[in-house]
């Protein structure tokens, strides 16, 4: 009998409950970043929580992360509190700690999605189709980007390695590796991909970290079903650097064109 293991994404986001509201994780080693686990995994772990919760209602709309303090290698617990629950939404307030203090804290709107009038004002960036596009390298000492296959089609990587300093565009195919049907938790992940803008504009690798994450959810469960395990084409641009900060959009595209996510970031550097 062939026995399917366990995804690693699934692996590094598993949560234990220990009480109500309350759950106990530990960092994964595969997702890791220069320093301390991939912001995207943390994201993806709180969410987690949230959906594991039996008081959850709905699907996800918005998510905010603020990044306090460093995430030391090891366990940790989060509490997700529903703070209040109306007949359409449910707002969440959720901390992350480890040896009590808190690393990380977050809010979330989850809603009940009713058919309305739509619309979508950005369009996709150009791209030829994923197959099209070959796998890119990506640096072997960054851990976390080993579980991602990425297919470059504007802001490589390579160009920050090359010391070549380029516009903070980048555009790129992506999905989990291997292959993972997409859910709400990876594709929190899948929004914080990106390697820090300031990076690709200066060409050279500096400190730097995001401070805090918003992501909001235009994918209903029915077009992540339908999606399964297809690239993605994600986007990202900075819109100001200064005085230590940058911030940052983002913007997750099924193949079809129709909008999974967007994305805004507020993250610290340094460039000396």
């Amino acid at each position: 009998m062939t026995r399917t293991l366990p995804h690693p994404f699934d692996l590094a986001t598993e949560l234990a409950a220990v009480g109500d509201g309350r759950f106990a994780g530990r960092t994964a080693a595969p997702y890791a970043n220069m320093v301390g686990p991939f912001g995207g995994i943390t994201a993806a772990t709180l969410m987690r929580a949230i959906l594991d919760d039996p008081r959850r209602l709905a699907e996800p709309v918005s998510l905010t992360v603020n990044f306090a303090g460093p995430v030391a290698d090891g366990p940790f617990e989060i509490d997700a509190r529903p703070v209040r629950t109306n007949r359409s939404t449910q707002h969440w307030l959720l901390t992350m700690s480890q040896d009590d203090a808190v690393t990380t804290t977050a809010t979330a709107v989850f809603a009940n999605r009713r058919p309305t009038w739509a619309a979508t004002e950005l369009t996709p960036p150009a791209a030829p189709p994923a197959a099209s596009v070959p796998v890119s390298e990506v640096p072997e000492f960054i851990a976390w980007v080993g579980n991602y296959e990425m297919r470059f089609v504007e802001g490589a990587v390579a160009e920050i390695e090359a010391g070549r300093p380029s516009s903070s565009t980048s555009t790129l195919w992506v999905r989990d590796e291997p292959p993972r049907p997409l859910d709400y938790p990876a594709l929190t992940a899948l929004s914080d991909v990106f390697f820090p803008r300031v990076m690709h504009r200066l060409g050279r690798i500096v400190p730097a970290g995001t401070v805090s994450m918003t992501v909001y959810f235009h994918a209903t469960a029915d077009l992540l079903a339908a999606q399964g395990d297809d690239p993605i084409l994600a986007t990202a641009r900075a819109q100001h650097f200064g005085n230590g900060y940058f911030d940052q959009s983002a913007q997750l595209w099924t193949a079809d064109g129709e909008l999974l996510v967007t994305s805004h970031q507020l993250v610290y550097f340094k460039d000396a």
